[in-house]
């Protein structure tokens, strides 16, 4: 369950805010399965898209600039494992790795203010315990910033002013509660400033104070204090309720104190961007948006004063209301085609590594001087992509049984589309692809998972259903209690609309997703078992109550919003909604192939809830596959895991609906996959565990 934020964000203070009748094909080649009249030549000839340009090791990844432009760094790998890279500007040929994993892939990391070191943080395992490491870039020593077991830490600050410190957050005395600490990037030393026993977060200045602190109220909003002197005060200055929770956040202060910007949906549906001044609290309304959320902004980086903000409905747009920083996104949009954004700046804002996305080529990453203007290349993520045939995502809007709007994104089929329409020339299998959270959202974008089904013969349909993040409060709120109901139906309105557009045959919809999304497949087998032809459930809860019973201890601090949004186990009326929308109360409705895929050391959808149902499943004789790994978490770090849990889910689904696949090989071999049930069930699994 990728509640309440996406990993990245979890690691900032603001993050304290899933009788069978298989159908087997015959093969005219042993490496693909043809899908018969549903599809087309041009299909059938389309080169297939190996499973491992889409989900293996990018060639280079994350690119990032030092504050003071002398390096750049990336991702990439080093004897098969992600990796540090530095190389200097003037000399990109002077490359080297800094870093040694050799087992889990580095896979995100970024530059001390001072330019001195290279930071990433990693955990074990997929445990989500992540601490903090550091490379010096004088003498490539790498050191553990925070050596403790069994913690996670949070980056609560960092500062222009004070390049060689930052502000972190650390939960070894308690795992419920992060206590604040002062750490010295260079010398290592960690000071504590504030023992925490009952917020959620924390946010600093420029000056590395912190200005304030974060507690969910017993309403299931947030209450926002004021910290002076490293104390907090007993009365919140800003608060919010449930009904706000989700979509109203402090965005941080200027680097003067001054200013504190808000993305803030209260007292109206969608999140707009305000300025609030600090001394005497008032607030300047500087964007909104009547379909969607404020997103992201951009700020610069010296007064950390909004220099742009997005807006993301169907596609993502910024809108710049700095003069010169528009006059750069404008020169930018006349050199590159699909979209495109920064992921780093240089501390004078005069060189930007920008990345653009063309979504039916693969993403590439350039070096902008902004005075110059020019625009030189730094690296394709995966250049084995070029040339291959990547296919267009459509945003597309449907509407639910009772008038909800849900934003949603399609991919057809390869070689289907050939009037160029939006839609197939005939109707054929397709898969539902659902997203996790289910407080986030799908959008729009280069979607390696999109890629592979369309290539191997299926459409591929998205949905932002109710409870999705980015559209205002009252699209979000709508799904409060509605798990496995009104959410379930708008994943049902949105197949039905596939079926009656003509993109989809009515019997060859195949349900897919991870987190809530693999809750979205086991509840879509159990609640309506006839309406898909299979599902593909990865880290899904199946429990509803045994779920919230074993949620990461460091989200205890936020356990009202799972409550509010879910049901409350701690009431006999919220526990019975809990049962009722839990998928292993019916485990015995299943009739419709399930392939399930679980990380042994996930610590917020735990193994147990994977093991329940397939167990469910057993004792009703209903067949199952169930595919463990046992050094993975919430989903899969490891490339050869990956490609090995999508070479079983493509050979699965070609089983049940008769689309292309690669064939298994050796994939099983290089992974840690452990096949607990089920492998007769998927074509070519058993002879590949033979081999």
């Amino acid at each position: 369950m990728n509640v309440p934020m996406k990993p990245t964000r979890l690691l900032t203070a603001a993050a304290a805010t899933a009788a069978l009748s298989l159908t087997g094909l015959a093969t005219a080649d042993p490496m693909t399965n043809t899908l018969g009249v549903a599809m087309t030549t041009d299909a059938q000839s389309a080169p297939l898209i190996p499973r491992e340009a889409l989900f293996g090791n990018p060639t280079k990844a994350q690119g990032r600039l030092s504050p003071d432009g002398a390096w750049l760094s990336w991702l990439a790998p080093k004897d098969g494992v992600l990796n540090i890279w530095l190389a200097p500007r003037a000399n990109p040929a002077e490359a080297r790795a800094i870093t040694s994993a050799t087992d889990r892939p580095i896979r995100q990391h970024f530059w001390s203010p001072d330019s001195k070191s290279v930071l990433y943080v990693q955990d074990k395992g997929g445990d989500e315990n992540f601490l903090l490491y550091s490379i010096n870039v004088a003498s490539g020593e790498e050191s553990t910033l925070t050596p403790f077991e069994n913690t996670r830490i949070q980056i609560i600050g960092t500062s222009q002013a004070i390049k060689d410190k930052m502000l972190i957050g650390v939960n070894n005395r308690n795992p419920q509660f992060h206590d604040v600490h002062m750490l010295d990037l260079n010398s290592g030393e960690i000071t504590p400033v504030l023992e925490n026993n009952g917020y959620a977060g924390f946010m600093a200045d420029d000056t590395l104070t912190l200005r304030m602190a974060m507690r969910q109220n017993a309403e299931g909003g947030s209450d926002y204090f004021r910290v002076i002197d490293n104390q907090v005060e007993d009365r919140p200055f800003e608060t919010t309720a449930m009904e706000d929770s989700l979509t109203t956040n402090p965005s941080g202060y200027t680097t003067d104190g001054s200013v504190l910007y808000w993305v803030d949906s209260r007292g109206r549906n969608t999140a707009a961007l305000y300025a609030q001044d600090t001394a005497s609290g008032e607030r300047t309304l500087i964007a909104e948006d009547a379909k969607a959320d404020i997103g992201g902004t951009i700020r610069d980086p010296k007064t950390g004063v909004v220099e742009a903000y997005s807006v993301n409905y169907l596609r993502n747009e910024w809108t710049a209301t700095d003069p010169e920083l528009r006059a750069s996104l404008d020169w930018l949009d006349g050199q590159l085609d699909g979209d495109f954004g920064i992921s780093s700046r240089t501390e004078d804002d005069q060189t930007w590594v920008v990345w653009n996305d063309p979504v039916t080529a693969p993403s590439a990453t350039f070096i902008y001087d902004r005075q110059a203007e020019t625009l030189t290349p730094f690296y394709v993520s995966r250049p084995e992509l070029e040339g291959m045939p990547l296919l267009p995502m459509q945003p597309v809007e449907i509407t639910s049984r009772d008038g909800l709007t849900l934003p949603s994104y399609l991919t057809l089929p390869v070689g289907s589309d050939r009037d160029g329409d939006g839609r197939p020339d005939a109707a054929g299998p397709m898969v539902l692809l659902v997203h996790g959270g289910p407080w986030a959202r799908d959008g729009y974008g280069f979607n390696s998972t999109h890629q592979m089904l369309a290539n191997r013969g299926y459409a591929v349909l998205s949905v932002n259903f109710r409870g999705s993040t980015g559209f205002g409060k009252d699209f979000l709120n709508a799904g409060n209690l509605e798990w496995g109901l009104k959410m379930h139906d708008d994943l049902i309105d949105a197949t039905d609309w596939a079926i009656n557009e003509g993109i989809a045959l009515a019997d060859e919809v195949a349900i897919m997703g991870g987190s809530y999304g693999g809750y979205a497949t086991l509840a879509g087998l159990t609640f309506t078992p006839e309406k898909f032809a299979c599902g593909v459930d990865i880290v899904g809860p199946s429990n509803l109550e045994t779920l919230l019973g074993t949620i990461p201890p460091y989200w205890a601090p936020m356990v009202k919003i799972f409550h509010e949004r879910m049901g409350d186990p701690n009431t006999e009326e919220g526990l019975a909604l809990l049962r009722a929308a839990s998928p292993l109360y019916k485990a015995d409705q299943i009739v419709r192939p399930l392939l399930i895929a679980q990380g042994a050391n996930d610590p917020r959808v735990k193994q147990a809830e994977s093991d329940q149902i397939v167990s469910a499943m057993q004792q009703a004789e209903i067949p199952v596959t169930y595919v463990l790994y046992p050094d993975e978490g919430h989903g899969f770090a490891k490339p050869a895991n990956s490609i090995a849990f999508y070479a079983i889910a493509e050979n699965f689904l070609a089983e049940c609906l008769g689309g292309r696949a690669e064939g298994l090989d050796s994939v099983l071999a290089d992974s840690t996959a452990e096949i607990v049930e089920g492998a007769e069930y998927v074509q070519g699994l058993q002879a590949a565990l033979d081999s």
